[in-house]
């Protein structure tokens, strides 16, 4: 298939050029979130002009129209053309996924994306170049203070916060269900930032407690911001390399192993491998490459994100296994759920 592919590029390179043109793509569907174009489209329950968008959003009505047609040609809108004008219309997946009004709305994804993934990007070939994040050159902050940068404002790390949140409202129930979990108690999530991910943790195992490990800035906002629908998850406040974690049945890692070096990944795992019980385990959950190296692409993109913006990287089964194994854990189980996040198990 990549021999076929190769050899139509050369007659014409179709999906080179997407390729190329694939930032601005992004570029369209951030700044459609940034201005509110979805949620206009959402609420009416007709058909809306460009100048109608325009006026209701303030912007002019020649930018508007450009913006709604690309999205159209992208297939995110849908578009009914009279001899008056045009009229755009939102799909269900709009509604769904990009109006901020919608429960399993990406905004706060998007927004995230935009704001500071995008300008961190533009300092990849520097990151190549150099091996390490970029967040004094886009940011003006020193290089090791990979969280200093992420939460270096309050509006920062609530966009922060809302990209994680984003993240489980979507991949929450397939990680929640990629083992049977029912055994297991007592749930601490560690890093566990809004709750998300222990709210359909809760949903799925009611009869276990599910507690949120995190900082205390962190607890704090995600209370404070975020929706807390469920009485069966708590908040603990604490640092997981420095501070006593609470005792639990099984330990939750999601996205927290991808941002350290390897160093600090084996003493975070030997950490919790010390004070697990017999029985009791560790939930890994990372978007996992391919042992042979070619994809996930979603992965591999994830892995120079890390590159650019943090101290580690994504990583194949085997990588995880083996740093598993050097904390103690031996008993081991991989799950691909086919989605964007992958799930191992290890217990001791």
């Amino acid at each position: 298939m990549a021999e076929h592919l190769s050899q139509s590029e050369l007659v014409y390179p179709f999906k080179l050029l997407d390729y190329l043109n694939g930032f601005r793509v992004s570029k369209v569907t951030f700044s459609n979130c940034e201005l509110g174009v979805f949620d206009p489209l959402l609420k009416s329950q007709e058909p809306l002009s460009a100048q109608h968008v325009a006026r209701e959003l303030s912007t002019s009505v020649d930018g508007m129209e450009r913006l709604l047609d690309a999205l159209v040609g992208m297939e995110i809108l849908e578009v009914e053309t009279t001899d008056e004008a045009a009229l755009y219309s939102s799909t269900d997946v709009t509604n769904l996924y990009l109006a901020q009004g919608s429960v399993k709305s990406l905004h706060n994804m998007i927004i995230y994306q935009s704001q500071t993934i995008y300008p961190l990007w533009n300092n990849l070939a520097d990151a190549v170049r150099e091996g390490k994040n970029q967040n004094e050159k886009t940011f003006g902050l020193p290089p090791e203070s990979v969280f200093q940068a992420l939460y270096r404002s309050e509006e920062e790390m609530l966009k922060f916060m809302g990209l994680m949140n984003s993240s489980w409202i979507l991949d929450g129930h397939d990680i929640t269900t990629a083992f049977n979990l029912s055994c297991f108690q007592t749930i601490v999530d560690l890093g566990g930032c809004t709750g998300a991910l222990a709210q359909e943790m809760v949903k799925v195992y009611p009869s276990s407690s599910v507690t949120v490990f995190d900082l205390p800035q962190v607890v704090e906002a995600a209370q404070k911001h975020f929706s807390q629908e469920n009485d069966g998850v708590v908040f603990h406040t604490g640092d997981f390399f420095s501070s006593e974690l609470p005792a639990a049945d099984l330990y939750i890692l999601a996205r927290i192993i991808h941002d350290w070096s390897e160093e600090k990944c084996l003493t975070l795992l030997k950490k919790i491998y010390d004070i697990c019980k017999p029985g009791g385990g560790i939930l890994l959950v990372e978007a996992m490459l391919f042992e042979n190296r070619r994809g996930p692409v979603m992965a591999q993109i994830f892995s120079l994100n890390m590159l650019v913006q943090m101290e580690g990287r994504e990583r194949p089964p085997s990588e995880y296994t083996h740093m598993l194994n050097k904390a103690g854990f031996q008993n081991i189980q991989v799950c691909r759920t086919g989605k964007t996040y992958d799930a191992i198990l290890a217990i001791r």
